[in-house]
């Protein structure tokens, strides 16, 4: 494969995963995050879309390196480092507002709503930033 094939795998491989998230997560704005499953679930997909980030991301970023894109790798790798740091920072604030939620405090559901909408706005930065950049990824060598 050529570097510029590499480099545009890379991108649509991280577009799946983000792309999922943006269709997938305005779903639970529909639903009450007081009902258990329904927060379990959107728990287990924040907790799949980093993980899932995170690897892809670190994958990319080794794939664009043996490519020799370096620049290209930074920009991935700064994607993967936001998934890994993302999940080490949401993952607790989600279980606690759900141990809070299940132990009576009736202000949880809307501050997990507030992360939900926190983690949708951050998927849509790095989602625009990603796919603002695919053209200048092509081009540059």
């Amino acid at each position: 494969m050529t570097p510029d094939a590499i480099a545009i795998a890379v991108m649509i491989i991280l577009l799946f995963p983000m792309g999922y998230f943006t269709l997938a997560s305005p779903a639970f704005l529909l639903v009450k995050l007081d009902i258990q499953p329904v927060a379990q679930l959107l728990r287990g997909m924040f907790n799949i879309h980093f993980l899932v980030m995170s690897v892809a991301g670190v994958a990319g970023t080794l794939a664009l390196i043996v490519a020799g894109r370096f620049v290209s790798a930074a920009g991935v790798g700064l994607i993967a480092a936001f998934a890994i740091c993302g999940r080490r920072w949401f993952m607790p604030r989600i279980d606690q507002q759900l141990s809070a939620r299940d132990a009576g405090d009736t202000e949880a559901p809307r501050r997990l709503r507030r992360l939900h909408w926190s983690g949708m706005l951050c998927n849509a930065v790095l989602l625009v930033a990603l796919v603002a950049g695919i053209p200048y990824i092509a081009t540059s060598g």
